[in-house]
């Protein structure tokens, strides 16, 4: 940021206030007579909420959040240590793709949803309208203007939730059949970088097609998977389920024959294909990489036992 002294913070720069303590300033549950339930803010009084899920253990902090026009009250509990889950005796490897959301060592699937690519033309008319208008602070807005940017966060928040259901479910989903789980150590950011540009060494001042549109939307994709948000619910889940997840090397992991052992760029002839040029082994390269992801795993989980 641009140093600035003091800051100039508009009505948008904060969207939550934390207050750090129950009973400072708030006070969860303020009305416990009251069948509705209700949170008590400073210098604002007693706000109704719609509880979605009963509160358990002790309340620590209390936050509240806004989201375009909506607003959340988020909490946090101290709660005993969770019981873990029964075991299963199952382990289990999973390739990260795009293609495939997750493709399992028993050579399950999980479809990628594309949310983002499938709200994307709403997305774009709805931004397009908003750049109509021309950059205002929140109170010298026309109703219209205010229309559009509600409509744009509205779609922004819609594609963030499904996404995150979509965590939720395949994370769980995992935990509660598998006692361990091995993924790949992916480095999203890195992966998600821009290609450099590729000056022309005879002719000054002109680069060279590097890919970028290309290297653009494959970026676009793999935002869209959200596979940070993913591996940090299933290490949570994992936590509270007992269960064991353990990250390895994702180099050649689908170019390494499960059968022979063989590694060569030439065992994956197209994205999903896999064929051993050593043995003749065929198979879908993510399940191959899971399979390989799941070896590493457990080769790791021995030698470091704990």
């Amino acid at each position: 940021d641009t140093p600035g002294y003091p800051r100039f913070r508009g009505v948008n720069w904060f969207d939550t206030v934390e207050f750090p303590k129950d009973g400072d300033g708030c006070r969860w549950d303020s009305a416990p007579h009251d069948p509705v339930t209700r949170v008590r803010l400073q210098g604002v009084g007693h706000v109704k909420v719609n509880q979605h899920r009963a509160v358990t253990g002790r309340i620590k902090t209390v936050s509240v959040k806004r989201e375009g026009r909506q607003w959340f009250v988020v909490l946090t509990a101290e709660q005993e240590r969770p019981e873990p889950l029964p075991t299963t005796g199952s382990v289990v490897g999973i390739d990260l793709g795009i293609a495939n959301f997750l493709a399992d060592s028993n050579g399950g699937f999980v479809p990628n949803p594309r949310h983002g690519r499938k709200a994307a033309a709403k997305l774009e008319s709805a931004q397009r309208a908003l750049s109509r208008f021309g950059r205002r602070k929140a109170k010298d807005r026309t109703a219209n203007h205010q229309r559009a940017v509600d409509k744009v966060a509205a779609l922004l928040g819609k594609i963030r939730r499904q996404r995150l259901d979509h965590a939720h479910k395949t994370a769980l989903g995992l935990v509660r059949v598998h006692d361990f789980i091995a993924h790949e150590d992916l480095k999203i950011r890195n992966m998600s970088k821009a290609p450099l540009p590729k000056p022309d060494p005879e002719n000054a001042g002109v680069f060279l097609p590097n890919g970028a549109a290309a290297k653009a939307g494959l970026n676009r994709s793999i935002a869209d998977a959200g596979w940070g948000v993913f591996l940090m619910i299933l290490y949570a889940k994992a936590e509270s389920a007992g269960r064991e997840v353990i990250a390895v090397d994702p180099r050649n992991t689908s170019r390494e024959c499960p059968e022979c052992g063989h590694t060569a760029k030439e065992n994956r002839p197209t994205q999903e294909k896999f064929h051993c040029v050593a043995c003749g082994q065929t198979a879908h390269a993510d399940t191959v990489g899971a399979t390989n992801v799941l070896r590493a795993g457990l080769v790791r989980r021995d030698a470091n036992p704990a």
